[in-house]
């Protein structure tokens, strides 16, 4: 289990340190690719046996499926086990992980469609399938609240250094606590940023009842190019999802299992 979920954080991060360095290609005019989870997949597909570092990831991110199960099932996730909240928590990751390894491996097996789907595509088929439904509106709106919800929560953590509770600390060197704090705080804060910001453009597709309005991880990214400034603030924000591909790696040696 330990090693299932230690690979299962190192897979975690080399993929948002992929879209790291896609939209950091995007801010500075590369725009070829989708800076979100399918272009972290193509751009490893088409690296020497990019075939089989997909299973590597798709395997590993199944471990880490296993690894929250266990936590649900067995309350055994770290030091704060045995909470109701806790076990839904990790029954959520669980199920989310189990998706996305899924999705991976059918795109290792050829399936182009269902690991590498456009995020932006995905995201305005479901709004608008949503604002069809009666009380649509209302729906999409309060689940892009939820969402920014969410993005501020993960920003407020990163910033506080919670994730602390989940590390070794104790067995960490000096300047490997300082480097896992670095990456822990740019990297959870530029993610919680990015969610926020997704959640924002679902409340305003709600708020007009324009499903295009509502734009996926990549369109997200690309949407802080067009502000003043726009190439540098993407650039931050692209180094920060880097950043968060390292603080994962870190999490694979040091998390507490």
């Amino acid at each position: 289990m330990s090693v299932a979920a230690r690979s299962g954080f190192a897979a975690r991060g080399l993929i948002h340190f992929l879209m790291g360095v896609i939209a950091l290609r995007i801010a500075f005019g590369g725009g070829g690719q989708q800076a979100d989870r399918g272009g972290a997949l193509e751009e490893l597909a088409g690296r020497p046996f990019g075939v089989a570092l997909l299973w590597i990831v798709g395997v590993a991110l199944a471990g880490m499926a296993l690894w929250r199960l266990s936590g649900a099932v067995f309350a055994k996730e770290g030091q704060r086990a045995g909470k109701p909240s806790k076990r839904l928590g990790a029954a959520a990751q669980c199920v989310f992980y189990a998706f996305l390894s899924f999705s991976v491996l059918a795109y290792a097996v050829g399936s182009r469609g269902s690991g590498s789907g456009s995020s932006d595509r995905n995201t305005q088929d479901v709004t608008a399938t949503a604002l069809g439904w009666p009380g649509g509106q209302w729906l999409v709106g309060v689940g892009g609240a939820a969402v920014v919800g969410i993005g501020v929560w993960m920003s407020v953590r990163a910033l506080r250094k919670e994730f602390r509770k989940d590390l070794r600390t104790e067995a960490m060197s000096p300047t490997a606590r300082r480097v896992t704090d670095f990456f822990g705080v740019v990297g959870g804060t530029a993610r919680g940023v990015v969610f926020a910001v997704a959640g924002g453009f679902a409340v305003v597709a709600a708020a007009r009842h324009r499903p295009g309005e509502a734009k996926g991880v990549d369109d997200t990214l690309r949407s802080f190019r067009d502000l003043p400034a726009g190439p540098w603030l993407l650039a931050l924000v692209a180094l920060g999802l880097a950043a968060f591909g390292v603080f994962s790696w870190c999490r694979a040696r040091w998390q507490r299992l």
